[in-house]
């Protein structure tokens, strides 16, 4: 059951990434795809009884997970004093 449930997050966090132009959203839509992974990770470590290298996967997953959203939300504020919009197709005007 909790295959699915990690499946489920996934595929609502990819359903977000192709829809969605808001810079904000995409990056919700990256961190509810990012916890369905997570989930996924941890359930096959109970199955697997490797618990331990679970644990330490999700760790670094985590500590990963953080970094990669505080440089995105650096992006996007940067983006928004820029063009004053979070829309992404307004992103092009960033070009050098």
């Amino acid at each position: 059951m909790l295959y699915l449930g990690a499946a489920l997050l996934v595929f609502i966090g990819l359903f977000g990434l192709l829809v969605c132009r808001n810079t904000m959203r995409l990056l919700i839509a990256l961190e509810i795809m990012v916890k369905g992974v997570t989930l996924l990770l941890l359930v096959i470590a109970r199955d697997t009884a490797s618990q331990g290298l679970g644990q330490a996967l999700f760790i670094t997953m985590l500590l990963v997970e953080v970094v990669v959203a505080v440089v995105v939300l650096a992006f996007i504020i940067h983006a928004y004093r820029h063009t004053g919009s979070l829309d992404v197709r307004k992103l092009s005007s960033l070009k050098g």
